[in-house]
């Protein structure tokens, strides 16, 4: 359900999350490294990310991205919504414009208890509740 470009940023904004107990910013370069992602990409979808609110950034010789503490206690919703926006937890599981419960498409039903379900769990889960195995070495972020 979610595009490559929104994976990528939720496993830079974890990354970032990480690297917050230092103080550190990070650039683009050592981020894609990190989570093993095109540069390109990864500079795309942080501008997004920092016009949204999710992460900030400050330029110059010392500047580089980085996430606040308030911003790491956000959901990870805020992310999807960023890059993926809001339709990916309404649309037709075929594509279909006029799906709905009146006019469903051949698996309505059932791509929404998923559709929800997936939802519920972006909603519920922080980044911080996501950073921190990564953090203690329980769960990793490329492989």
């Amino acid at each position: 359900m979610l595009t490559n470009t929104c994976k990528t940023a939720i496993k830079a904004v974890i990354y970032l999350a990480a690297r917050f107990e230092t103080g550190e910013k990070s650039g683009i370069r050592e981020i894609a490294e990190h989570i093993d992602a095109s540069e390109h990409t990864v500079g795309k979808m942080l501008q997004t990310l920092v016009r949204q609110g999710v992460i900030n950034s400050v330029k110059g010789p010392t500047g580089g991205f980085f996430i606040s503490k308030q911003q790491r206690n956000q959901p990870i919703i805020n992310i999807v919504e960023a890059i993926d926006g809001r339709q990916i937890f309404t649309g037709c599981g075929l594509g279909l414009t006029k799906c709905s419960a009146a006019h469903p498409c051949p698996i309505h039903d059932e791509y929404k208890a998923a559709r929800d379900l997936y939802e519920k769990i972006f909603r519920s889960n922080r980044i911080a509740d996501l950073c921190d195995p990564v953090t203690n070495g329980l769960a990793y972020l490329t492989g």
